[in-house]
């Protein structure tokens, strides 16, 4: 039974801490439970600035890019400055993430690329998204001499490939809209 008190004609339990006006008061009168709770609620405030200001301004139509391997490096950097990590602290970035609980921001965006690859696949064959997406270039065309460029099929394709998945296999999954919801959004952040 906790231990209480009477306080002008009323029980008060006695706690070790509590929270007054805002300030979390413990019983040993010192102030570092404090200042963690506080910390805690300013990361925490950060990290809906940053899921709701900052993700959706830098992802604003990167389901349409083709290439997306870089922004993992600004999208950690964030997270390090959000937590106030430096870079001579050596903290790995797997520890970040799982700290943060955030996924990649090339998962994201290979989820938001699956979901618009598999509404261009639901299309009607005639509008001109599909048949732009899978027309082949006329027989007598020749790329230019160089790498070729990646384009956005074929970054589909590697993200397809992770999920053991051809275009042809896909476009029949993508007809099953619930089940290819669950792939895009789900396969891709568990992948």
């Amino acid at each position: 039974m906790p231990l209480t008190i009477k306080v002008q004609g009323q029980d008060v339990m006695v706690v070790e801490e509590f929270v007054y006006l805002g300030s979390l008061i413990h019983s040993t009168t010192g102030s570092s439970s404090d200042i963690s709770r506080r910390s805690a609620i300013t990361r925490a405030a950060f990290l809906k600035l940053y899921n709701t200001c900052i993700l959706p301004i830098f992802s604003y139509c990167s389901d349409c890019w083709a290439v997306s391997r870089k922004i993992d490096a600004l999208d950690q950097w964030c997270l390090h400055m959000l937590l106030g990590i430096k870079w001579y602290q050596f903290v790995q970035n797997d520890d970040v993430r799982r700290l943060t609980k955030q996924p990649k921001l090339t998962t994201i965006i290979q989820s938001r690329r699956l979901t618009l690859f598999g509404h261009i696949m639901r299309m009607d064959d005639n509008t001109d998204a599909k048949r732009i997406l899978l027309a082949s270039p006329p027989a007598d065309w020749r790329r230019q001499l160089g790498r070729p460029r990646i384009t956005w099929l074929s970054i589909v394709q590697q993200d397809l490939k992770q999920h053991h998945l051809t275009l042809l296999d896909a476009a029949d999954l993508a007809q099953n809209r619930p089940l290819w919801r669950m792939m895009s959004t789900y396969g891709a952040t568990q992948s």
